[in-house]
């Protein structure tokens, strides 16, 4: 967004009462709220997808495989 497009908009909000304002910023903020939400969400289910997709189970399997070896080597687990 330009910024004469953001200064437009703050001297509109300027304008408003503080009471307006006010109710403005609770409403933008449970706007960004349910969208970070949603967005959450979103990637819950497309990491489950991806936990359950067989190819990505077996690059997985072949990944823990090649780091066996390593695993002996006395270090611990974190």
């Amino acid at each position: 967004m330009s910024s004469s497009v953001l200064s437009e908009i703050e001297n509109k909000i300027n304008q408003l009462s503080r009471e307006e304002q006010l109710c403005l910023i609770e409403q933008l903020a449970h706007s960004l709220r349910e969208s970070t939400l949603k967005d959450q969400s979103i990637l819950e289910n497309q990491l489950v997808a991806m936990a359950s997709d067989p190819e990505i189970q077996s690059e997985l399997k072949k990944i823990d495989e090649e780091f066996a070896l390593t695993e002996s080597d006395g270090l611990e687990k974190v």
